[in-house]
């Protein structure tokens, strides 16, 4: 299973001094070094991390592919023809977000979602498209002639939290309201249906990624998952390098997905 590691919070470090430092270009060598498959970079059209100026950067210079996930807007989608990186994932977004918020509605934006493929694709460039476990979701995504689908797990992984930490007494309680066994059977009904999300999807002969909230503590029921390819994880392995150093931080992911796998 590959694991594609997201170096966008390095750059929002960065932008909190609006300084040069941390350099997010300066982490590639240390991916490669840590066995990291593949780097993924978010280029948001509010520019709140990765900049132009490093997403080029990091294309010129990085030792293995490069995943840009952005949004469908056409501006953007033309900057990423210009860069030309190895994919590029399409993703929901939405200014007053915090981060990426469920999967993008295929059905909804077809006709704009099938026209950025066909650019990209154009420009040789391969494309996922970040969709919820939603069966139609999944069969939109094989219509537009997306190559791979990367699955949200950001409900599976709040779930996790609710069940498994203390979140619940910190400010950032989630799913606060419910009862620990039917946290639980949420969560067992989340992963079977990221299951079958992920069978369907391969019967339909779409590549699957998985990413969003995965963590040392929740990553390996992801992984067990027959069909899942890669997942990328950006978050957890950067917090998690504050205090292990980024080289680490990375390789203790990858053990628990080797021992996992």
């Amino acid at each position: 299973m590959k694991l594609g590691v997201n170096i966008d919070h390095i750059a929002t470090l960065r932008n909190a001094r609006r300084i040069n430092e941390p350099d997010p270009l300066m982490s590639l060598n240390i991916l490669k070094e840590a066995g990291a498959d593949q780097v993924t970079i978010h280029l948001r059209e509010d520019r709140r991390h990765i900049t132009d100026w490093d997403a080029k950067r990091i294309i010129e210079n990085s030792f293995i592919p490069v995943n840009m996930e952005c949004s469908i807007n056409e501006e953007i989608i033309d900057i990423i023809c210009s860069l030309k990186p190895h994919r590029a994932t399409l993703v929901p977004e939405k200014r007053e977000e915090v981060t990426t918020e469920g999967g993008l509605d295929i059905i909804k934006y077809k006709k704009e979602i099938k026209k950025a493929i066909e650019k990209l694709h154009k420009e040789q460039i391969e494309v996922s498209l970040f969709i919820d476990p939603d069966f139609n979701q999944i069969k939109a995504s094989k219509e537009v002639n997306a190559e791979m689908i990367e699955l949200h797990t950001g409900k599976y992984a709040n779930l996790h939290l609710a069940l498994n930490s203390n979140i619940n007494h910190t400010p950032f309680k989630i799913y606060e309201k419910y009862d620990k066994k039917t946290i639980k059977q949420m969560l067992n009904d989340e992963i079977v249906l990221l299951k079958d999300a992920t069978k369907l999807a391969n019967d339909l002969g779409l590549e699957v990624a998985a990413g969003h909230g995965l963590n040392y503590q929740n990553v390996s029921d992801i992984v067990k998952i027959d069909g899942i390819i890669e997942l990328n994880i950006g978050h957890s392995i950067i917090a998690n390098s504050i205090f292990l150093g980024l080289k680490e931080a990375i390789i203790k992911m990858k053990e628990i997905i080797d021992k996992t796998f």
